[in-house]
């Protein structure tokens, strides 16, 4: 289908997107790569009024490490992220993720800014961001704020960015020695939307007690979702094999999937089961490095 009549407008700074935002109020949407937003545009679901291109604001595509965080910029796109050396050697969970996005095209202008900001639990990077503990910065008409990453996510397609709210960067712990991450989804064909997907990270002490984990789920439930639970179980202990048994079962029970043309319920829960237990092993096998 084609889009409903829209005006487009494009952006020369935060503070212009802001103030654009300001001006044509609720009807209007920012835009980066387009690759969340169009898609919506085409099949009537989003119907915005105005367009507002960030997509060339100078300043914000950069990934670096600063003092104790690793910060991306929002505009940073999925082929920059996946030809980061810094990420590919000190935070391969990313790596995970983006090889399993999309394709070239897509990767080449979607921005991880858009695809989290997006709010879609569908998407790969929301769950990523739940396991590393992310915070995400905006800009908006009061100036900078800080939102933890479990107090970003509020319904469907819903955060907490006001509408003339800019993301801006993202942030997460920097790196650790004997911390580990890795993602995996189980998808139809390449470059589709998963079926389900986990991402795990892991920090353990010197003796391999877990001291931090987080466990992300994509497309399993409304919003991307925490493995609270599974998380609780871990924490403070030694992971062993029975204990990512438990994990697995866990998350196959706590997971919120529905029937649809990717498979059933049971089968959604089943692969949840079973990636939770590989990803697991998958990022121990990385912090132990």
């Amino acid at each position: 289908m084609i889009p409903s009549k829209f005006i487009y407008h494009k952006a020369t700074s935060v503070k212009d997107a802001i103030a654009l935002s300001q001006t044509h109020g609720e009807e209007a949407k920012f835009m980066s790569g387009g690759h969340s937003l169009l898609p919506m545009m085409k099949l009537r679901f989003a119907t915005p009024e105005h367009i507002i291109d960030i997509s060339k604001i100078e300043g914000l595509s950069y990934i670096k490490e600063d003092k104790d965080l690793l910060k991306i910029g929002a505009l940073t796109t999925q082929t920059e992220m996946e030809h980061s050396s810094l990420l590919k050697e000190n935070y391969p969970i990313f790596t995970d993720a983006i090889k399993l996005t999309a394709d070239p095209s897509v990767r080449n202008v979607g921005t991880i800014g858009g695809n989290i900001a997006h709010g879609d639990a569908a998407n790969d990077q929301p769950a990523l961001m739940l396991a590393m503990r992310a915070t995400i910065i905006a800009e908006g008409v009061d100036g900078r704020k800080s939102i933890p990453i479990d107090e970003f996510f509020h319904g469907f397609y819903m955060t907490a960015l006001e509408p003339t709210d800019v993301l801006v960067e993202i942030q997460v712990p920097k790196r650790k020695k004997g911390s580990g991450g890795a993602y995996h989804k189980v998808e139809r064909k390449v470059g589709d939307y998963a079926t389900a997907g986990i991402a795990v990270h892991v920090e353990l002490d010197n003796n391999g007690v877990c001291q931090e984990i987080g466990i992300g789920l994509t497309n399993v439930s409304a919003v991307p979702m925490r493995l609270e639970r599974g998380e609780e179980l871990l924490k403070g202990k030694k992971i062993t094999e029975d204990l990512i048994k438990q994990v697995g079962v866990i998350a196959s029970e706590d997971c919120e999937p529905t029937s649809d043309l990717r498979g059933s319920e049971a089968y959604k829960r089943s692969i949840v089961n079973t990636i939770t237990k590989r990803m697991l092993h998958a990022a121990l096998e990385r912090a132990k490095k």
